[in-house]
């Protein structure tokens, strides 16, 4: 028997025969795993879920009487959310709303607003009597100056106008209620040229201010009330910051806001889903632009604005110029409305799904929300961005029907009378805004008073002093009580900073024994056996 191996058995190649076994493997078979390598991926970048009602979670300040009202008195923000279960996507959602999404049939009326720079902003009206009765009734007519009936101030988001669908819903749920709807396109938008070199930004607020004291003339009996949606939220919450209790609005509220530009233009550059978003938001700007060329080429750079491949590189050539900032970075900083939260002193919902493809979690303000008494954050875990679609059908938006409920609430309680807003209390002393007082000799440092500061820098014959100046009534045998107030403040924060490297020395230890494990594990083991051998032997 030969055994032997022959030259043409050496001469044939393994990958040779790879290839012929993987012929005899039948072809659905290989159908089967591409179609499986299809929904895998899809799963993942579109980040599909599994559908299920979550429950609504709620951010507010829980000594405020208003946001315990708020929050009993909403059945749908202690509620839950189930969106349309073919829509199981944050993408599926947005994209569902940008292409196929459908409104209900009406027609607005307008009227043209100019504003003092000569700039022109569409008012789109819709009346309760339109939607219910069928009535034509006139904006502007006698009866207005007597007019109690409630209007609801719509501000649209990026490049959308009253046409957009989301503000068809909100607007016709609101006027089938009762209620009056206005919305403010932003200039250029609505179907209305530029007639003004002002253009709108994500933080310009006056042609809101604006509108909103023109409707109050117009309608000064009649309750105002406004809805912002995306950056149109970012613009309206920056402007009740602003005002903070002069604004002749009752209630408010915030729906998919980005809160932080700049977090929001880091995050929708960061995977490759988010880029296609910047893509599409950078092509309805342009498009914005070349409406208004005559008037954008000559006050932005042209050329910029065309090849620009981003929504940071349109805002680098054309926003940052007509706003007149800097930078890119100083205009989303100064734009964004996170910083205006605390000085907000009407009540206002705020809206925002955790996994909104556009305006990320990561820039919703928290701390800020909860410190203020006249705000309730709504997150969800789905929603999308502006979309939230819930139904077999998907015709009808949760966040609509929780706004409306929300202003219903709010018109029939004690909360509504204009006269009795609550002014947001300061914030405390924390470690950005100072004074700073040395806590170690890690230099590490915390935050202390005024009044604190000014006692511990000052000699103890100052402090004397001070104390006759400032307490004229008060005894002289108060010593203890003036060190003890003096020292109380800067013990808390020893404490905190005790506490915090008790902690750090915890997890020094724990990241030591991890990362030298490999090394010593296998010798500390070696040595451990040894020592048992030798137990053993004896």
């Amino acid at each position: 028997m030969n055994c032997a191996i022959t030259e043409e058995d050496d001469l044939i190649s393994p990958y040779l025969i790879i290839f012929k076994s993987l012929l005899l493997i039948p072809i659905s078979h290989y159908l089967i795993f591409f179609f499986l390598t299809i929904l895998l991926f899809l799963y993942f970048f579109l980040e599909i879920h599994i559908p299920k009602a979550d429950p609504i979670s709620l951010t507010f300040n829980p000594n405020s009487e208003f946001c315990q009202f708020i929050v009993s008195k909403c059945r749908l923000l202690h509620g839950r959310y189930f969106p349309t279960f073919w829509l199981s996507s944050p993408h599926l959602q947005t994209a569902f709303l940008s292409l196929f999404g459908k409104s209900p049939p009406f027609s607005y009326k307008r009227i043209l607003y100019e504003a003092t720079d000569g700039g022109t902003i569409a008012l789109d009206w819709l009346m309760h009597s339109d939607v219910v009765e069928g009535i034509s009734q006139v904006v502007n007519d006698s009866t207005s100056g007597t007019d109690r009936t409630p209007i609801a101030i719509v501000v649209p988001g990026l490049t959308s106008d009253s046409s957009a669908a989301y503000i068809k819903h909100i607007a016709f749920r609101l006027a089938k209620e009762g209620w009056n709807v206005v919305v403010q396109n932003h200039r250029g938008l609505g179907g209305i040229s530029l007639t003004s070199d002002c253009v709108y930004t994500a933080g310009w607020t006056e042609d809101l201010r604006k509108v909103i004291d023109h409707i109050h003339s117009q309608f000064p009996e009649a309750p105002l009330f406004a809805v912002g949606t995306s950056i149109g939220a970012n613009v309206l919450v920056k402007y009740l910051g602003e005002d903070g209790p002069n604004t002749p609005l009752i209630g408010a509220t915030a729906v998919c806001s980005p809160w932080d530009l700049l977090i929001c233009d880091r995050f929708i550059n960061r995977k490759l889903v988010q880029k296609l978003y910047d893509r599409m938001l950078t092509i309805g700007l342009q498009g914005y632009a070349q409406l208004h060329h005559s008037i954008i080429s000559r006050i932005a750079d042209w050329e910029g604005i065309k090849k620009s491949r981003s929504v940071r590189e349109f805002d680098n050539y054309a926003t940052r110029l007509v706003a007149k900032f800097e930078t890119t970075d100083t205009y989303y900083r100064r734009s964004s409305s996170s910083q205006y939260v605390g000085n907000v002193a009407v009540p206002l919902l705020c809206i925002s799904a955790l996994d909104d493809p556009v305006c990320t979690r990561e820039a919703i303000p928290w701390d800020e929300c909860r410190a203020n008494k006249n705000i309730v954050l709504a997150t969800t875990t789905h929603g999308g961005h502006l979309a939230y679609y819930e139904g077999l059908t998907a015709t009808s938006m949760w966040w609509a029907r929780a706004v409306q409920e929300y202003f219903e609430v709010l018109l029939s309680s004690p909360f509504a009378d204009r006269r009795q807003k609550i002014i947001p209390e300061p914030l405390g002393s924390s470690i950005d805004q100072g004074p700073f007082v040395d806590a170690g000799e890690d230099r590490m440092v915390a935050a202390a008073s005024e009044v604190d500061k000014t006692r511990a820098d000052a000699e103890p014959e100052d402090i004397a002093q001070i104390d006759e100046n400032t307490s004229n009534y008060s005894h002289k045998d108060n010593t203890p009580q003036v060190y003890n107030s003096l020292l109380g403040p800067l013990k808390k924060r020893v404490d905190q900073l005790s506490r915090y490297s008790r902690k750090s020395i915890w997890l020094l230890a724990y990241i030591a024994i991890v990362t030298t494990w490999p090394l010593v594990g296998p010798a500390l083991l070696f040595s451990i056996k040894r020592r048992f051998r030798k137990l053993v032997e004896k």
